[in-house]
This record gives structure tokens, sequence and C-alpha cells, in this order.
């Protein structure tokens, strides 16, 4: 994943082909939100905040010499988002 990575961030095409598939991921979680009772506003803001929350996380795994799991650095991210949130 990190050559792949580093790969998209040198070309300028492969960003933004890689920005597409987020939007379509957020696209597509909103849709499902809606279909299951969220309104329009807040679907699209917690579909936008969830794919925020996996970039930040997955550029944090990406970027760590360490190997932490992918969904920990995730939840860490939501968790700093959520503190944010709250004026922490």
């Amino acid at each position: 994943m990190r050559t792949r990575h580093a790969v998209i961030m040198a070309n300028p095409e492969l960003q933004e082909r890689d920005l597409i598939k987020l939007t379509s991921m957020s696209a597509a979680l909103a849709d499902t939100l809606r279909r299951h009772g969220v309104t329009e506003s807040a679907a699209s803001l917690a579909a936008e905040a969830g794919v925020a929350v996996f970039k930040v996380g997955f550029e944090r795994w990406i970027a760590g010499d360490e190997e932490r799991e992918l969904s920990r650095l995730m939840r860490e991210s939501l968790d700093e988002l959520k503190a944010v949130t709250a004026g922490r």
C-alpha cells in the first residue's frame, strides 16, 4: 500500500482519480444514510466526515514507521474529530 500511495502522490492524474473515488464513496455513504431515514444535510455531513476520518487515518497509517492497525488509526482520527467538535 505504501508503494501504491507513493505512485499516486507522484502522479496528478492518479491523485485526481483517487479524489473521485473518495467523492464516490462519500456519495454512496450519504445515499445509504438517506435511505435509512437520515436527513439530507445530516447524511451529507456524516458522509463527508467519515471520508475525512478515513483519509486522515490512512495517511497516518501510510506515514507510520511502526506497524499499527489501520482500524486503530481511524478510531483515533474519529476520536480527535469528536473532541474538536465537542470543544475539547
